[in-house]
């Protein structure tokens, strides 16, 4: 008897394991990389420029642009601007991706970080992703929006493609170095590769509208085989698998045509290339279509599944990032005068982050970063502590900053209710008005929250010394405006309306070294006003010492050199002439004053009174006619007029004036005088 066979099992053949394919390096980074370098320089060349010439072509940023949003100025950032966004609607954002400098910072500081080993993680959020936009609006449409409002018109009112103060719109070095460092390491560390240009950057807004429209694009082949290569090495967060599988192409706006993908795509199946694009609302039926292709006849060699584009935070973390940006924007926007537009951006990115890693602490069990457990069963490990006192200092110092933020928007209020009797003390001429009730009131609040962030800030808030000194003078504390105006002045804030109320403190006081010093200092400080050459030197003639009418007479002089055909500052010469006793020169003054406004009656009575000196009683008499023509119930004209006669012998001419002075003025002490003296005559007779 032979064994039963046993039944043969058919094996399965394994399939030979195939080695998965490297990621070929991007032939496009270095030359992205050389371009970008090549940009800087052209950047240092015009700097350069500017600072060896002193004059140069205007900025050419695209935030110059706001010179035409804000005063119809036409300058070279505009031009580059516009010229940018055009090419984008053919192109794409080719600017962005090779010739944005804050692109290539972002790039440098991803490259540093992936050196020491981290690699950062794009953070995917629907509503941070409106923030650029609304930034946009903010800088370029709001301005237009509200002068239209206004009624003002959007005509072009001039160019400006030159300029002198070339860094003007610029910040120093300290706030520009923490700008690139928050802008740059700081966004793309927590935020992700270009996460200030998802994020943040409003120029990008606009360039992805007009990426939209463009036809070139990044395509793709029947070769593709979904490997996701082109995904692994974008550094603008697309997801270029998934949009060539459903698209046929990248239709996610941003894209930056860097070229990584198309370098590293190990079947070359990706190119740029020129096509037509979906209709709006079509890309998403171009989608369907395709993914209903794919069911009907599945790819031979599949690639691997990945996930569709999605946005993993939930709602209440989404409103979690919206608020914690909101309030991070608003507390840092222009702290201390200095933190500018697009880094209190930055940082609202950034604190938005920190505050969702602080909302996922509090609401997870068990919650992890970067591979590091920070909570496990509902437990706080180390990580965890040593994450919550760190947030903890962020948000002290966070706290603090806010606090700064709104002591200042409120002490600036109050002292924008000073502004009309800050108007009213310009006038060097008149006596200063004296705040009414309301003003004085508002003055006050201004200097105690103004006051307060002066004491507080751990570094000076540029500007504040100057409106805390009017605040304090209007409030009454001639003390408190001393030691604020002397501020003011050492940091080199003071304003030209505080120079010139230091100016009248000063005469008031009779300090008139210190009111010759702040003449100089506000002339200095804008030459193309007549108010410190007429105003301080008309308060110098006051005092009548000689050191003083010489002072007065230069001030007059510069005045003239710049303004020729001021009447005010010949007049006041010609009175500083008179008073030194120069007649000639003084006539010749007043005779100048006339011939540019005859009707200057102040001109027309000295021009007598100093004919009249110099024994040409005639020409004085008639001057004199003239002035009480033109003003009749002027007693002490009559006057005048009426000892040039008696200078002349006309006592019965003189008597008439005279009646008719008293006649206005009956107790006229100098026409009563001259009265009683020819009253004998007249007896004799």
């Amino acid at each position: 008897m032979t064994k039963a066979a046993r039944p043969r099992v058919a094996l399965p053949v394994l399939a030979e394991a195939r080695p998965a394919k490297t990621i070929r390096r991007s032939g496009a980074a270095r030359w992205r990389a050389a371009v970008l370098i090549g940009i800087h320089l052209l950047v240092a060349i015009h700097i350069a420029h500017w600072l060896a010439t002193g004059r140069s072509v205007t900025p050419v940023e695209p935030s110059e642009a706001m010179a035409y949003s804000k005063a119809s100025i036409v300058n070279a950032g505009l031009i580059f601007f516009a010229g940018a966004i055009l090419l984008t609607a053919v192109f794409g954002r080719w600017f962005c991706g090779w010739a944005c400098h804050l692109v290539a910072l972002q790039d440098f500081s991803r490259w540093l970080l992936e050196k020491a080993g981290i690699r950062p993680r794009p953070l995917r959020s629907r509503l941070l992703r409106v923030v650029p936009f609304l930034a946009f609006v903010y800088m370029f449409l709001w301005p237009l929006a509200y002068r239209i409002w206004l009624g003002d018109s959007l005509a072009v009112r001039g160019s400006e493609l030159t300029t002198s103060a070339f860094w003007e719109t610029f910040p120093g070095w300290i706030v520009g170095t923490l700008t690139f460092l928050v802008c740059g390491f700081a966004t793309i560390y927590f935020l992700g590769a270009k996460g200030f240009c998802t994020y943040a950057c409003p120029y990008g807004a606009v360039f992805a509208v007009a990426d939209r429209v463009a036809p070139l694009r990044v395509r793709v082949t029947d070769a593709c085989e979904g490997c996701g290569h082109c995904t692994s090495v974008c550094t603008s967060n697309v997801r270029v698998h998934e949009e060539v599988r459903d698209f046929g192409m990248v239709v996610d706006s941003g894209c930056m045509k860097c070229g990584d993908c198309v370098s590293v795509c190990p079947n070359d199946a990706l190119y740029f290339g020129l096509g037509p694009l979906p209709a709006f609302g079509g890309a998403a039926r171009a989608a369907s279509s395709r993914r209903s292709a794919r069911e009907q006849d599945p790819p031979d060699k599949p690639g691997p599944e990945f996930a569709k584009r999605h946005y993993p935070l939930s709602l209440a973390e989404e409103c979690v990032l919206g608020v914690a940006f909101a309030a991070a924007f608003l507390a840092f926007r222009g702290l201390f005068g200095d933190v500018p537009f697009l880094m209190s951006l930055g940082l609202g990115g950034v604190l938005a982050f920190l505050s969702l890693l602080a909302f996922r602490l509090v609401t997870r069990r068990d919650f992890a970063y970067r591979h590091r457990a920070l909570r496990t069963n509902g437990r706080l490990q180390p990580a965890g502590w040593r994450l919550i006192a760190a947030l903890a200092a962020v948000a002290l110092f966070w706290g603090y900053c806010a606090f700064l933020r709104i002591e200042v928007e409120i002490g600036q209020k109050a002292f924008q209710a000073t502004a009309s009797v800050r108007q009213r003390s310009l006038d060097l001429f008149a006596e200063a008005a004296p705040p009414l009730a309301a003003e004085r009131a508002a003055a006050a609040k201004a200097a105690i929250h103004l006051g307060r962030v002066e004491r507080l800030g751990f570094a000076r808030w540029r500007g504040l010394a100057n409106n805390l000194a009017w605040a304090r003078f209007l409030a009454g504390d001639r003390q408190g405006f001393a030691a604020a105006s002397a501020l003011a002045i050492a940091r080199g804030e003071a304003s030209y309306d505080l120079l010139l109320q230091i100016a009248r403190a000063a005469d008031e006081a009779g300090d008139l070294a210190s009111l010759a010093l702040a003449g100089e200092r506000a002339i200095a400080l804008d030459p193309r006003r007549p108010e410190a050459y007429l105003g301080i030197g008309i308060r110098l003639a006051r005092s009548g010492s000689a050191a003083a009418l010489e002072g007065a007479r230069a001030l007059f002089e510069r005045g003239l050199a710049r303004f020729p055909g001021d009447t005010r500052l010949i007049y006041n010469l010609g009175v500083v002439d008179a008073t030194e006793n120069h007649p000639e020169n003084a006539i010749e003054r007043f005779r100048q004053v006339l011939s540019l406004d005859p009707a200057h009656r102040e001109a027309r009575e000295n021009l007598a009174g100093m004919l009249a000196l110099t024994g040409r009683a005639d020409e004085a008499a008639t001057l004199y006619r003239e002035a009480i023509a033109a003003a009749p119930q002027d007693a002490d004209l009559r006057v005048l007029l009426a000892q040039t006669w008696i200078a002349m012998g006309r006592e019965e001419a003189a008597r008439q004036e005279l009646d008719a002075a008293l006649k206005i003025n009956p107790n006229h002490p100098q026409a009563k005088a001259l009265a009683e003296q020819l009253a004998p005559a007249a007896r004799a007779h």
